[in-house]
């Protein structure tokens, strides 16, 4: 089966969900919840039967790629939409309150199908090879996320989310448009195969004044800074992830960042290969990465609702798998290559993540609150929870034989070893190492209030069956993980 038919079927998918919202039953939608998990789990199952598109479809090879990247993107994405679709369930008690008729699941149906055509361009993005269809796909998962994001209508905060997404979401747009013009005025073709054939020229006039495609490359970076969550496009992610409805900040938090990932590597890899732009492209991604690090740990510090606090921890995340990116490395028999370790780092900080949200989830509905305060005395009202809960905030603060300490330690090996020929990264690293510490404080300041805070009252926190299943399973990969990563490595291809 051709790959492209893995995206085609994702959004005929999103289509039918559609209709069974418009002309079914208004009482219940939960059917249209089975059928999109149902949907995206039966598209796994073709998933590795798929095959590149033939050679002699050269149009298409022009845009669409399917390559080891690819297809651990594209898994990444249809896991990550399948569990926030079913964190959405244990969710649907708030949405219910703040939709078109509160109390009820009339205004809810589109929640369970807006995911999956955000993943059906996460799964673009994986497989884009030129500007022009990254662009596209691109555009495809952002104007998603702006009904995503305010989806609550009758909350200001989820509105209020809504429109500063919407505002710096044009913004980047305009940066990438401007940045993919530039790019094609210099180098007359918007594929990034081509482009690298064009930078691998050393004698032409680019080679001499290279200052246009610079320009280019920086307005494309600044663009996807919006995607990832870096400085200085990180301003709407506090605002933005504690507005939103959770299964949204979370689908926020892994889907969009790894899809916006894939896309600058292969963005990047042809700038990081040539000797013309490497040393310039790499100076753009270091600055990025070490004022993404210093602004995402400090700023995590004070923070006292668990919301800010992950979408701040998500910062300073995107900083370390920029450092990884900066020191390009494209690996050996004995190490890891940039696209690898950043896979790698995604894979667990999705896994870790999620259990994270799966967890607020369960707060919320108990305690009506995000507020860390929240967590208090949880150590007493519920053990399990409480224990997963910390094994997971330790896992993101890059706590040993957690997988959270693999991502860390591949990135800070790769960006060390390229230390040793670029001295520039060593501001980076020590960044970095300054950014785990202050980690320590912020992710074990929530463990505190779950032990050493007493709490409010005593009444026990149940878990419902779908979220303990998931708390529990994904605490349980993330410590297998953090002593065996090779799962993970098969799957990339490494």
């Amino acid at each position: 089966m051709p790959a492209y038919w893995l995206e085609a079927t994702v959004v005929a998918l999103g289509l039918l969900l559609l209709l069974m919202e418009a002309f079914g039953k208004s009482s219940s939608k939960e059917l249209i919840r089975r059928v999109a998990i149902g949907g995206l789990i039966f598209v796994l199952v073709p998933f590795y039967f798929a095959v590149a598109p033939s050679a002699d479809n050269a149009e298409l090879n022009r845009f669409y790629i399917y390559d080891n990247w690819a297809i651990f993107f594209k898994l990444l994405a249809l896991l990550s939409t399948i569990l926030v679709l079913f964190m959405a369930y244990d969710y649907r008690k708030v949405l219910n309150q703040f939709t078109e008729d509160p109390g009820s699941d009339h205004g809810t149906g589109e929640y369970y199908a807006l995911p999956v055509f955000a993943c059906a361009g996460m799964m673009w993005m994986a497989s884009a090879r030129d500007l022009v269809s990254i662009f596209v796909a691109l555009e495809l998962v952002t104007i998603t996320f702006y009904i995503l994001v305010a989806f609550m209508r009758r909350q200001v905060g989820s509105l209020e989310a809504g429109v500063k997404y919407l505002i710096l979401g044009a913004l980047s747009t305009g940066f990438l448009v401007y940045g993919i013009a530039w790019i094609y005025g210099t180098t007359k073709t918007t594929n990034l195969a081509e482009i690298a054939i064009v930078l691998s020229n050393t004698q032409s006039d680019l080679a001499s004044n290279p200052a246009p495609l610079l320009f280019g490359l920086a307005l494309i970076l600044l663009a996807l800074a919006f995607k990832v969550g870096a400085v200085p496009m990180h301003l709407w992610i506090p605002d933005v992830y504690q507005g939103a409805p959770t299964p949204t900040t979370a689908f926020l938090s892994v889907g969009s960042k790894a899809a916006g990932f894939i896309v600058a590597l292969r963005i990047l890899e042809p700038f990081f290969t040539s000797d013309i732009t490497r040393h310039q492209a790499t100076l753009i991604v270091l600055v990025l990465a070490s004022l993404t690090l210093l602004v995402g740990n400090l700023a995590a510090i004070p923070q006292k609702n668990f919301k800010r606090l992950l979408a701040y921890s998500s910062i300073a995340h995107a900083g370390f798998i920029l450092l990884a990116i900066a020191a390009w490395s494209p690996g050996g028999e004995n190490s890891l290559s940039t696209p690898q370790v950043v896979s790698l780092y995604l894979a667990t900080y999705l896994i870790i993540t999620l259990g994270a949200f799966f967890v607020l989830v369960v707060i919320r509905n108990s305690e009506g609150s995000d507020d860390i305060s929240a967590f208090e005395g949880l150590g007493q009202r519920n053990p399990l929870l409480a224990f997963c809960t910390t094994v997971l905030l330790s896992a993101l603060a890059g706590l040993p034989l957690t997988a959270g300490f693999i991502g860390k330690l591949f990135a800070f090996q790769l960006a060390i070893s390229s230390a040793a020929s670029n001295k520039t990264l060593w501001l980076g690293v020590g960044l970095g190492f300054i950014g785990v510490a202050a980690s320590f404080y912020y992710y074990l300041k929530v463990v505190r209030a779950i032990y050493w805070r007493a709490a409010q009252n005593n009444r026990a926190i149940p878990i419902p069956r779908i979220s303990r299943l998931a708390i529990v399973g994904l605490t349980l990969l993330t410590i297998l993980f953090g002593f065996w990563p090779n799962p993970i490595l098969w799957v990339m291809g490494g």
